[in-house]
C-alpha cells in the first residue's frame, strides 16, 4: 500500500471517529419555555432590555435593596440560599446577566464589561432601583466594581466575590481557551456532555462532596438555553482590559470575599483588591474555592449581613 493511500485511510479513520463521537455527544438547544418550566418560579419575572427578556427576581422587606450579580456559565440560582438567608433584612434584585440563564444571548453580541455595566444600569432604571448595595462574584464581581465607578452615587456598599478584573499570570480555564479556538468552539457549540460541567464544578468547588446531581443539572441544562453556548463563544473572543488602577477612587465602603481554595482567580488576588481599595474589608475562607456564596453560603451571608449593617 502507497504512503499517501495509508495516510488518507488513516485521516478517514480518524475523520470517521470524530464524526461517531459527535454523534454520541451532540447536545441539542432547550428552547426558554421548556427551561422556564423547571427555572422560573413564581417570584420570576421577565422585561425586555435592549431586545432580551431578562429573567429577574425581586424580594424581600427590607428598607434597602442589594442587588446580586452572577459570574460566567452561572445563573440568578447562584444566589439562592443567600436569597431565603437575607429576605428578611433586604429587598434583594437578582437576574440572569445577558448570555446566560433564562436571559440568553444579546442579540447584538454585546459582551463587553462596559455593555454589562450599561445594561444593568438599564435594568435598575426599568426597575426603578435607584439607591442600593451591590455585590458581584466572578463576573459579576468585576460588573460590581466597574459599575461603581460610572454610577457611585447609586451604590452604597460594595460586596465583591472572588471578583474579576485583575490580571492573573494564571493559565484561563480550560473551558474558556477552548471556547476561543477556532474550529474547536464550534465543536463545543455543539458537544457540551453533563460530566463538562462536573468537571467544571469540581474545579470551582474546594469540597466535592458540596456538588450534588442538582446542581450539575442546572449549570449543564441552562447552559444549553438556545443561544447561550454560541454566546459563550462570542465573549471568549473578547479581550477585556479594564483600569483596575482606578479602584483607588473607589470612595465605597467594600467587603471583599474570597475562597482561599480558589484555583481560577487567585487568592493574591483579594490582596491587591484590598491594597487598592481605601475603604475594604477583606474576608479570606480557607475551606471554599471559587464560588464561596455557593459553597458555603451561611457563612458567607452572615458576613456580608455584619458588613451591610455596620
Amino acid at each position: 500500500m502507497k504512503i499517501t493511500t495509508l495516510i488518507r485511510n488513516l485521516l478517514l479513520a480518524v475523520l470517521l471517529l470524530l464524526v461517531a463521537a459527535l454523534g454520541l455527544h451532540f447536545r441539542a438547544d432547550i428552547s426558554l419555555d421548556t427551561l422556564k418550566a423547571s427555572y422560573a418560579n413564581g417570584v420570576s419575572a421577565f422585561v425586555e432590555i435592549e431586545g432580551m427578556p431578562v429573567h429577574y427576581r425581586l424580594e424581600g422587606k427590607g428598607k434597602e435593596t442589594l442587588v446580586l450579580l452572577h459570574g460566567t456559565g452561572a445563573s440568578l440560582h447562584t444566589w439562592d440560599v443567600w436569597t431565603e438567608l437575607l429576605k428578611d433584612k433586604y429587598q434583594i434584585l437578582r437576574m440572569d446577566l445577558p448570555a446566560f440563564g433564562l436571559t440568553g444571548p444579546d442579540p447584538q453580541n454585546r459582551y463587553e464589561i462596559k455593555d454589562y455595566v450599561s445594561f444593568l444600569d438599564k435594568l435598575l432604571v426599568k426597575l426603578n432601583v435607584n439607591k442600593f448595595h451591590l455585590g458581584g462574584n466572578s463576573l459579576g464581581g468585576q460588573i460590581a466594581w466597574e459599575y461603581a465607578l460610572a454610577y457611585p452615587e447609586k451604590v452604597d456598599k460594595l460586596v465583591l466575590i472572588d471578583a474579576g478584573g485583575i490580571p492573573t499570570d494564571k493559565a484561563r480555564p480550560w473551558v474558556f481557551r477552548l471556547a476561543k479556538t477556532p474550529v474547536l468552539n464550534q465543536i463545543v457549540r455543539y458537544v457540551t456532555p453533563r460530566f463538562f460541567f462536573k468537571n467544571n464544578l469540581t474545579q470551582v468547588y474546594a469540597d466535592p462532596s458540596k456538588i450534588s446531581p442538582e446542581l450539575i443539572d442546572r449549570y449543564y441544562e441552562l447552559t444549553r438555553r438556545e443561544g447561550n453556548r454560541q454566546a459563550f463563544i462570542e465573549r471568549a473572543k473578547i479581550e477585556s482590559k479594564s483600569d483596575y488602577q482606578a479602584l483607588r477612587n473607589l470612595k465605597n465602603p467594600t467587603l471583599i470575599i474570597w475562597g482561599k481554595e480558589d484555583h481560577w482567580i487567585p487568592v493574591k488576588n483579594a490582596q491587591i483588591f484590598s491594597d487598592l481599595l481605601p475603604n475594604d474589608t477583606l474576608i479570606v475562607f480557607d475551606n471554599a474555592g471559587h464560588v464561596p456564596m455557593e459553597e458555603i453560603p451561611e457563612t458567607t451571608a452572615q458576613s456580608t449581613f455584619v458588613f451591610l449593617s455596620k
